[in-house]
């Protein structure tokens, strides 16, 4: 029997794609909302276009998976770079606030079938005891795509202006197209491994099946998600909430962001040697401090040890989510799972947003940070009631 695909055999064809594809969605995240400004959409309408890349990304998590099982993981990575393309040539041409939006949309379920089907690609040609770093791995190298990307952008923005953001993705994507044609076909690695060939299952067989790890592993990675993304948010809330200068803002985003990239591979041995205990648990246990503690300062320095605490507990969980969505999910069936799966996490990833202004709304911006701190510590209780001894292994 041949051995499987090793993780520095496919490195270049899998990560160098993802580092591509966050440069691009790094690039156009800052100007999606000015973009829709000088369509002469108000405030409140371009916080909506903002937000249709997530919505997209949501809606698109289960027929990620389902196209994922029918026409293989690489093909449909193929396939998301030619729709995201698609999608930013129309944000470049469309006249209308209402077309942006759609074409934002389509960005956000392109993501999600690329997202999809790289995890269930190197859930499959990674082996078990290097599946934690290969996937922490996918996770840090998109984050630092999109770490570099705005900055990328505004490069190239002093030569086209706002359209520049959207030729940066463009170009990343093609480049990315280009990579993944050199990637390790899976039927073999597939073929190798098994006596007799997997059964195709409808997607609706799959989710019924596997629903008591979808309503306990998944609700907790929707907690995750939602704490995650709370994050994003509530620091420069509070920072113009104390008064600091979106420059000082930006600098000390800057620094949690840069904190939060150096701990991927670290976490990801954690993982695999260890177990993914020793990663979740604490990571949310840490993320849902910060916020606890961040209605407590007042300056800028406290705001940035809170921020840079902030940055080491979602450092600390890198790549946890996919690494336990692909720990869960079975030999048939895999892809349609890991879709259900994601629409846990990218739920909570939208909702968390929400929940946050929903109680800001109520009562006022301190109670809601706190709410999303308790949510972190529900999450670790969660993760810790929930995960496995022992992930599934390869098959």
């Amino acid at each position: 029997m041949d051995a499987p695909v090793s993780l520095w055999k496919i490195a270049p064809s899998v990560y160098l794609p993802a580092l591509l594809y966050g440069i691009g969605q790094g690039a156009i995240a800052p100007v999606v909302a000015l973009s829709a400004r000088d369509l002469g959409a108000s405030f409140a309408v371009a916080g909506l276009v903002v937000a249709a890349a997530g919505v997209g990304q949501v809606l698109g998590d289960i027929p990620a998976g389902t196209l994922t099982a029918r026409i293989g993981e690489r093909r449909a990575m193929l396939l998301a770079t030619g729709l995201v393309s698609v999608a930013l040539a129309a944000c470049l041409l469309v006249p209308t606030v209402w077309g942006l939006a759609i074409a934002i949309g389509a960005t956000g379920l392109a993501a999600s079938v690329w997202g999809l089907a790289r995890q269930a690609y190197l859930s499959e040609a990674v082996p078990l005891e290097l599946r934690a770093r290969a996937l922490s791995t996918l996770g840090g190298v998109q984050r630092i795509g999109s770490f570099l990307g705005p900055f990328i952008g505004a490069f190239v923005m002093r030569f086209l202006g706002t359209d520049g953001a959207y030729w940066v993705h463009l170009v990343a994507a093609a480049l990315a197209c280009v990579v993944l044609l050199s990637l390790p076909d899976l039927e073999s690695v597939r073929r190798n491994r098994r006596a007799r060939p997997v059964v195709m299952q409808s997607t609706r067989a799959v989710i019924r099946e596997h629903l008591p790890v979808l309503r306990t592993l998944g609700v907790g990675a929707l907690l995750v998600g939602a704490v995650r993304a709370s994050r994003q948010v509530v620091i420069p809330l509070w920072a113009e909430h104390i008064g600091l200068d979106p420059q000082t803002t930006s600098i000390i985003f800057g620094l949690s962001g840069a904190v939060d990239m150096l701990l991927f591979y670290p976490a990801g041995s954690v993982m695999d040697r260890f177990g993914r205990k020793w990663v979740a648990v604490p990571s949310m246990l840490v993320l849902g401090l910060a916020h606890l503690l961040l209605p407590l300062t007042h300056s800028g320095t406290t705001l940035t040890a809170v921020a840079l605490l902030m940055g080491l507990g979602n450092g600390l969980g890198a790549g946890v989510i996919m690494t336990l969505g692909a720990d869960a999910s079975p030999p048939a069936g895999r892809a349609q799972f890991l879709g259900a799966f994601r629409l846990f996490a990218d739920s909570g990833s939208a909702g968390g947003p929400f929940l946050l202004s929903a109680v800001t709304a109520a009562t006022a911006l301190g109670p809601a940070i706190l709410v999303m701190g308790l949510t972190g510590w529900a999450a670790a209780l969660a993760m810790n009631r929930w995960i496995p001894a022992r992930p599934r292994p390869v098959e």
